[in-house]
């Protein structure tokens, strides 16, 4: 993208994240880290995924060459003050997504952009309601879709979201995993 000017390093292997980049136009190199996903327990769980990010961005530098900016981001899906990672197994997304069924819940994804130089962290924010979902929905879309490296046990663009979100407060692009209106305004910052 020519309003940018500086390659962004993804440290994801999200294809969500991957998908977003490319859509919006933008020059990007996929180097994802392996760093744990834990975290600490006494952290309020508005703050679990923009912590997460920036631990994803500081095991990137490594990596990061000149006139690149790291970009690392980990999204989270809040029912109540229960955090709702990547499910473990069907067990888990199944209960995961009776839990979601009928009710609103909060999407939070942060993004950590970083050069040796200089760091920012922020989130985006959602509000997503679910229709109810009967047991026979809930084994469609995980025989269907098998979500299972998502957080809170769907994906936006897939059956689930088109068929049984009833409501989104804030962007598409955080329910998917990268609050593009925020990535482009902060990455404006970094040229």
């Amino acid at each position: 993208m020519a309003l940018i000017n500086k390659t962004i390093l993804l440290a994801s292997q999200s294809p969500r994240r991957s998908q977003l980049l490319r859509e919006a136009g933008f020059k990007f190199v996929v180097r994802p880290t392996d760093t744990p996903e834990d975290f600490p327990d006494t952290l309020p769980v508005r703050e679990v995924a923009p912590y997460l990010a920036e631990k994803k961005a500081r095991a990137a530098l490594a990596v990061l060459e000149e006139d690149m900016v790291i970009l690392a981001a980990d999204s989270v899906v809040i029912l109540g003050n229960s955090l709702f990672n990547k499910p473990t197994d069907r067990v888990e997304a199944v209960a995961m997504l009776r839990q979601l069924s009928g009710q609103t819940h909060t999407v939070v994804t942060g993004v950590c952009l970083c050069t040796k130089e200089k760091s920012v962290v922020f989130a985006g924010v959602s509000e997503v309601t679910f229709a109810a979902l009967t047991m026979p929905e809930i084994d469609y879309y995980l025989d269907t879709f098998q979500p299972y490296d998502k957080a809170g046990s769907y994906g936006i663009q897939e059956w689930i979201g088109l068929c049984k979100i009833s409501r989104i407060e804030g962007t598409y692009s955080n329910v998917m995993g990268l609050p593009m209106d925020l990535v482009y305004q902060h990455l404006l910052e970094f040229n």
